[in-house]
Parts: C-alpha cells; structure tokens; sequence
C-alpha cells in the first residue's frame, strides 16, 4: 500500500513515517508538511532516507505518487482541507487529529463517495480498551470523572480521547448523580462539563506525555481506570491497523473499534 503523511515534521507525523517506512506491507510515497517545505525527508525524521523524497508543502504536489491511503495528525484547520482533498482525490484517510465539529462531520460524511476515512482520538490499543471498560462501567456507578494528563506543548483541552470517552459513558448511562458543589472558591476548579455533565480535569505537565484516569464512584467503593502512554510509538500498532484495514470499512469511520 501507498502512503502518505501529512504533518510529517511533526512528533506524530514523523514517527508515522518512520512505522510506515519500516513497515514490509506499505511504501511511504510522499510526505507534507508546509513549514518544512523543500526539506530532505531524514531532516525531520531523524534517519528515514528515501533517495529524492522532500516534504511537499501541499496534497496537490503528491499526486503523481498515485497514493492509496493518507495519514493526517496536524491541527483542526490543516485537519479539514487534508481529508476534503483526499475525498476528492478518492484517497483513503486514517485521520489522528481530533476538534472537528458536527458540521466538519457532516462534510465528511458527504464528501467520502469514493474512498473511506477513519477519524480516531485515539489509535493506543490501550487507550481503545481503557475507553471500552469505562463505557461497560458507567451503568453501575453514580458518579464519575475523568483527568486526562498531556506534555505542555499541546494547546487544546480537554484531550479528543476525554471527549470520546465522557460521551461513551453517558451513552452507556443517562442519569448521574447530581454535582454537590455550590460555591467554587477558584473559578474551574471543578474542571469542565463533558457529555451527561460528567466532569473532565486537562492537565498540562511538562514530562508528560499523555495519560488518562476515569474514576467512578458509588456506595462504599471506586474504581479506577486509567491508561499510561510513554512514549508515542504506542500509537503506531493502531495507526498501521487503520492503514491496512481502511479499505475494508466504508464511508468515514469514528474510533479504531471495528477495526480491532
């Protein structure tokens, strides 16, 4: 399979280089990125050489690559126009960035005729099962809420995986029990509202690279579940699943679950 990375000078985007490059089933085609525009590939990957391969600036200059499926971990605003062009282009999309709102969706859904998209704010296996648990859970607790740590270089909060987690558990059950607070001495300090109100604590620590707890609590116990990621290439045994299985799931996919 062909692939293509964009946001390939980022954390994320370049070490989905390096899996894919290692990877004897795909042959990474091209990667873009439009801040390291003109750069030798091994330039922001740290040792991926491939003969005359630099980074585009733009989907439209890898065309003639002829790719067959598209990584994205960039932000929301490169996010949208990178998967309507790979839509357009009948390129299927395996999408790592999370923000997107009813209305993106919505186009995506639209858009996605002639090849397939998967949008996960997760692709940790484990993250996946912790996500899972906490929705089998939710039904027999009363209450819950969810810290999620990140590195202190990532701007939007709370995380995509506490989103899609909150919303899982307050699908799984509608009524929680009611908040006790009612005079917060600092303003936030009961952290933001999620799906079925269920709080969410972002954490922002510089070490970190990213960790979630889900805590549910009823009478005379708790229970704790909670995902550890050390290091980024835990994502990559997912993001290669999603690559090599796109092809099988039509129209735009949300979470890595049906295809595990």
């Amino acid at each position: 399979m062909r692939v293509v990375v964009f946001g390939a000078a980022g954390r994320m985007g370049a070490e989905v280089c390096r899996t894919v490059h290692a990877d004897p089933d795909l042959e990474l085609v091209a990667a873009v990125d439009p801040f390291h525009a003109g750069k030798d590939l091994r330039a922001v990957t740290g040792g991926v050489h491939i003969a005359g391969m630099q980074i585009a600036a733009t989907g439209d200059e890898i065309l003639r690559t002829n790719p067959d499926v598209c990584v994205d971990f960039t932000h929301l605003d490169a996010a949208v126009p990178n998967i309507l062009w790979c839509a357009e282009n009948g390129v299927h999309c395996v999408v790592g960035t999370t923000g997107f709102t009813e209305a993106h969706i919505a186009s995506f859904r639209e858009a996605f005729t002639k090849s397939n998209c998967l949008i996960a704010a997760n692709f940790a296996i484990g993250a996946i099962l912790m996500m899972r648990f906490a929705e089998q859970a939710a039904p027999y607790f009363e209450t819950a809420e969810v810290i999620e740590f990140h590195h202190d270089q990532k701007i939007d909060a709370p995380s995509g995986t506490a989103m899609a987690t909150v919303a899982r558990m307050a699908a799984a059950k509608n009524a929680w029990a009611e908040d006790p607070t009612r005079k917060e001495v600092l303003a936030g300090s009961r952290g933001g509202r999620g799906a079925g109100d269920i709080r969410i604590h972002a954490v922002r620590m510089r070490g970190m690279v990213a960790s979630q707890e889900v805590i549910l609590g009823t009478t005379g116990q708790t229970l704790v579940i909670r995902h550890d990621t050390t290091d980024r290439t835990s994502f990559m045994p997912g993001v290669l699943i999603g690559v090599k299985k796109i092809a099988h799931h039509p129209g735009v996919t949300f979470g890595l679950d049906s295809f595990l």
